[in-house]
């Protein structure tokens, strides 16, 4: 196995670990809108992923099939974030289809990225990147999974 696998599902662990104790306690309390909005302002900037597009945040040599689909599927996750955002906080009847839309895109996104990367060996080629997958990937998740919990709770406006 190598470092960065293990510092994603370490990451993925301790992120998931937090949302346990700061988190999950309180969605009951609080607004669907309360609750999303951070989230989808964290996954706003996900137009960071663009970085494995950009020389000098990775190596010379980053496969291809790994950095486009990785940079354009996270541009994609941040346009489709902005757009549900919109949505919850004007409290448009589109909110929950858009964030449906959003959360299956963005999850599917980083589960792609992270078999694209395994499959084409892209991990040397990282560079200053690598803090993406060690870092912001965990995050990442385990905010789409609480999104997941809130689509699948009944929706509580305000």
């Amino acid at each position: 196995m190598n470092i960065l696998t293990v510092n994603l599902l370490f990451t993925t662990l301790v992120f998931g670990i937090a949302a346990r104790i700061y988190v999950v306690p309180r969605m009951a309390q609080l607004s669907s809108r309360a609750i999303l909005t951070p989230i989808l302002l964290l996954h706003a900037f996900r137009n960071l992923g663009l970085m494995f597009l950009s020389p000098g945040a990775t190596y010379p040599g980053i496969p291809s099939e790994f950095a486009t689909p990785a940079a354009y599927g996270d541009l994609a996750a941040a346009v489709l974030a902005l757009i549900a955002l919109l949505a919850v906080r004007t409290g448009s009847f589109w909110a929950r289809p858009l964030l449906w839309i959003f959360n299956i895109e963005g999850t599917l996104d980083l589960l792609h990225a992270i078999y694209l990367a395994t499959v084409h060996q892209a991990f040397p080629y990282m560079g200053p990147a690598y803090w993406i997958p060690a870092f912001w990937v965990p995050a990442l998740l385990v905010t789409h999974y609480i999104v997941f919990v809130v689509l699948l709770r009944p929706w509580k406006p305000g």
